[in-house]
C-alpha cells in the first residue's frame, strides 16, 4: 500500500502558500491582490484615453490570470466602485443597495488620471513571466500612494484572513506629510457608504469599530434612514428590521424604500409608539448598528505579516520617497544623456568631423576616423564616447548637417543643464520634494474624495433595557407548567426574551429560567416573578424540616446557572412555611406539637435578629420542640400584647425565646 501522507503534506503546503501569497492577501507595497494588479496592468497596457468594454479587459486579463473570467469581472467591478483608479461608464451596480453590475459586454471602463500619475512606471516596474510564459506581468506596481489603506480589503486564505478598513484619501496624504515632518498623526476609517463610526476601540487597526446608520427623526411617528453602515446594504438593512419586527423586538407599522442615488428608508410607527423609543431598539436589534473588526494581515517579502495602521503608513511613506528618488535619478540619467548627445552632435558637425570619413573604405575605418576626430574634444563631453554614440552620429542625415543651427543647439544645452540642476536640487532635498509631491496630489485630487463617514462616539445600548416586553407567560397550577404557550390565570408576566424568572416551590427547591414556551415546575409554586441578575433577590425564609423543627434565615439569591435546580432546604425533606420578601422584621408565632406534661405550648421569634446567610445554609433554629403550626403575627396582636403587659407585668405573661433552649 502506498503511503500518501508525504504527498498530501507537500501538496497542501504548496496550495496553502499559493492561496495566501498569490490570491487572497494583498501585497503591502501596492496594496493589491494579484487579480487587481493584473486588471490595472492590462488597463495601462491598452490605455489610449478612451473607454474599453469590460468584456475586452476581462479577456486580456485572462492572459495573466488563470482563474476564469468571473473572478476577474467581479474584482474589476469592486475595484471600479471604489472610484480611485477605474473610471466607469454604464451600470456597475450599487454598493448602497447591493444591486449587481450589468453584463461585462454592456459596461465600459478606463484608468483615471490619478491612476496614470501614481501607479505606473515602465522603467521601475519589476516583471515576471505570466503563468503560461507567453506574457509578462508586474510583480508589484511602483505605487506612490498608500493603496492598502485607501482601498481597504477583505480576503480569506488557508488558515488566515484579512480585513483592512478603507481610509480617507486626503487624511492619508496629510498623515504621510506628518510622517516626513516628524509630526504626530492619527488615522481613522472612512467608508464609502457614509454613516457614523465610533473608533474608540480601533486601536490603530488592531481592534474594531462600531458603525451606525444615519437616522433622521423627522417626526415622532416617522423615522428616515439616510445612510447605511459599512458592510450592509439597503436590502440587508431592511431585511434585518423586518426580522426584528417579526420577532417583536421593534414595533413598526410600515417600512418603505425610496432609495435612488441616496439612501431614503422611511419607517412608520404605530399608534402609541414613538421615535425616541424605537431608535434605540434599531441600534440594539437590527443592522442599523454593526461592529466591524479589523485584521491587518498583508504580504511583506513573500510572507504574511500583521502590522498596525501607523506601521503600514510609515513603510509606505518611505516607499514613496524611494520611488520619487528612483524616478529623479532616472530623469537625471536621461538629461545627462541628452546633454551628452547635444554636445557630441555639436562637436561632430561644428568641427566637420564627418569630413574625415570621406576617405575611409571600411566600416571599421569609418569608426576609427570618428573616434580620432572626437579625441581632441573629450574634455567637453559628459562621459566617454561609445560605439552606440558613433552609430547615432553616422545616422545623422546630410540635410540636418547642412541646416544645423549652432545657436539653437547651445540654447538646448543650456536648458538641459538648468533641468539637470533642478533635478539635483530635488534629490538633495528629497524630503521636501516628497512633501511637495504629496501636496500637489492633494491640490489636484483632494476635492474628489471628501470624508463620508462622521467620527463620533456612541453610548452603548443595553439590549435588555430596550427590549420590548412582548412575551406573555403564565403558570397553570393544575398541570404545573409555566411558559409563553401556557394558558393560566396565575403568575401572569409580561417578559422580554432577555428576562429571567425566579421560581420557588413549597419543597424549598428553586431555579432561574428564561421565557420558555413550556416548562414543568415540580411541586407547588409559592413564588414566581422576574429576576434581576444584577440586584438579585432578598428573602426571609421560614421552614420546617422533616422532624417539624422550625428554622429561619435571611438569604440573597445572586449567582446561578440557567435552569439548574437549587435547594433552600437540605435534601428537600421539609417545606417552606413563610417566604417573606426582603429582610423581614416580623415576629413568628409557633404552636408546638402537643406532648405529655408539656408546660410551654407556644413561642415566638423576632426575625429582625437574623443575619444574612447563604441560600443553601440551614439557618437559625427557632425553637427546640417540633412545631405544629406557625404564622406571622399581625401588628394589631403585638400592640394588644404590649398594652396588656404594661397593665399586668407578670413573669408568666411572656416567654423569653432564649429560655426555650435552656
Amino acid at each position: 500500500m502506498t503511503d500518501l501522507k508525504p504527498l498530501m503534506e507537500r501538496n497542501f503546503l504548496e496550495y496553502a502558500s499559493y492561496v495566501i501569497v498569490d490570491r487572497a492577501i494583498p501585497d503591502l507595497r501596492d496594496g493589491l491582490k494579484p487579480v487587481q494588479r493584473r486588471i490595472l496592468a492590462t488597463l495601462f497596457k491598452v490605455d489610449d484615453g478612451k473607454f474599453h468594454k469590460v468584456a475586452n479587459i476581462i479577456g486580456d486579463t485572462m492572459k495573466l490570470h488563470p482563474h476564469g473570467d468571473a473572478s476577474i469581472g467581479d474584482a474589476l467591478v469592486v475595484l471600479a466602485n471604489k472610484e480611485f483608479f477605474i473610471e466607469r461608464q454604464g451600470n456597475f451596480g450599487n454598493i448602497i443597495t447591493g444591486h449587481s453590475a450589468a453584463a461585462p459586454r454592456y459596461i465600459e471602463c478606463r484608468l483615471t488620471e490619478l491612476a496614470r500619475q501614481t501607479l505606473f512606471s515602465k522603467e521601475l516596474t519589476e516583471t515576471r513571466p505570466s503563468y503560461d510564459g507567453r506574457n509578462t506581468e508586474p510583480v508589484f506596481l511602483p505605487a506612490k500612494l498608500p493603496i492598502l489603506l485607501m482601498l481597504g480589503t477583505e480576503g480569506i486564505a488557508v488558515g488566515m484572513a484579512t480585513r483592512i478598513m478603507p481610509h480617507n484619501f486626503c487624511e492619508l496624504l496629510r498623515a504621510q506629510i506628518a510622517v516626513l515632518r516628524g509630526e504626530p498623526f492619527e488615522l481613522l476609517p472612512d467608508f464609502a457608504t457614509g454613516g457614523l463610526v465610533d473608533t474608540t476601540e480601533y486601536d490603530d487597526g488592531r481592534g474594531k469599530v462600531k458603525v451606525r446608520a444615519r437616522i433622521d427623526v423627522s417626526s415622532e411617528k416617522t423615522i428616515v434612514i439616510r445612510e447605511v453602515p459599512f458592510s450592509t446594504t439597503t436590502e440587508s438593512l431592511i431585511a434585518s428590521i423586518e426580522n426584528a419586527a417579526g420577532k417583536g423586538k421593534v414595533k413598526i407599522s410600515s417600512i418603505d424604500d425610496f432609495t435612488t442615488d441616496t439612501v431614503e428608508i422611511e419607517i412608520g410607527l404605530p399608534r402609541g409608539v414613538y421615535a425616541d423609543e424605537v431608535v434605540p431598539q434599531l441600534w440594539a436589534h437590527t443592522d442599523c448598528e454593526v461592529s466591524v473588526s479589523s485584521n491587518m494581515v498583508m504580504i511583506r517579502d513573500r510572507r504574511p505579516v500583521e502590522l498596525s495602521v501607523t506601521q503600514v503608513l510609515c513603510i509606505l511613506t518611505d516607499q514613496v520617497r524611494g520611488i520619487l528618488k528612483a524616478e529623479l535619478e532616472l530623469e537625471l540619467g536621461h538629461l545627462e544623456d541628452q546633454r551628452h548627445w547635444l554636445t557630441l552632435e555639436r562637436i561632430f558637425i561644428e568641427n566637420r568631423i564627418y569630413k574625415r570619413i570621406e576617405k575611409a573604405t571600411t566600416a571599421e575605418a569609418v569608426k576609427y576616423e570618428v573616434y580620432a576626430g572626437l579625441e581632441a574634444y573629450e574634455e567637453l563631453l559628459v562621459r566617454a564616447v561609445t560605439d552606440d554614440d558613433i552609430e547615432r552620429l553616422l545616422k545623422i542625415p546630410i540635410r540636418r548637417i547642412s541646416q544645423y543651427d549652432i545657436d539653437r543647439n547651445r540654447q538646448e544645452i543650456k536648458k538641459t543643464e538648468k533641468e539637470i540642476a533642478a533635478v539635483k536640487r530635488k534629490l538633495r532635498k528629497l524630503t521636501e520634494t516628497t512633501i511637495g509631491y504629496l501636496e500637489g496630489l492633494l491640490e489636484n485630487f483632494g476635492g474628489q474624495f471628501p470624508r463620508r463617514t462622521e467620527i463620533t462616539t456612541f453610548e452603548s445600548v443595553d439590549v435588555r433595557t430596550v427590549a420590548r416586553q412582548n412575551l406573555k407567560a403564565a403558570y397553570d397550577p393544575e398541570n404545573g407548567f409555566f411558559g409563553t404557550a401556557v394558558k393560566g390565570d396565575k403568575y401572569q408576566l409580561s417578559l422580554s426574551e432577555y428576562d429571567k424568572v425566579l421560581v420557588i416551590s413549597k419543597d424549598g427547591s428553586y431555579r432561574i429560567i428564561g421565557p420558555e414556551e413550556k416548562f414543568l415546575i415540580p411541586g407547588k409554586v409559592i413564588y414566581l416573578d422576574i429576576f434581576d441578575p444584577e440586584e438579585g433577590a432578598h428573602f426571609t425564609v421560614v421552614y420546617r424540616d422533616s422532624g417539624r423543627i422550625a428554622w429561619a434565615k435571611k438569604i440573597h439569591i445572586r449567582a446561578f446557572i440557567h435552569n439548574r435546580e437549587y435547594e433552600l432546604i437540605k435534601g428537600k425533606e421539609g417545606k417552606v412555611d413563610l417566604l417573606l420578601p426582603g429582610g423581614s422584621d416580623d415576629t413568628i408565632h409557633m404552636d408546638f406539637v402537643p406532648a405529655k406534661r408539656q408546660r410551654v405550648r407556644e413561642a415566638r421569634f423576632d426575625l429582625s435578629i437574623l443575619d444574612e446567610v447563604g441560600a443553601s445554609a440551614r439557618g437559625r433554629r427557632l425553637a427546640p420542640k417540633p412545631v405544629l403550626k406557625l404564622r406571622k403575627m399581625r401588628q394589631s396582636e403585638l400592640e394588644v400584647e404590649v398594652s396588656e403587659s404594661e397593665e399586668q407585668p407578670t413573669e408568666d405573661s411572656q416567654t423569653d425565646q432564649r429560655s426555650l433552649f435552656e
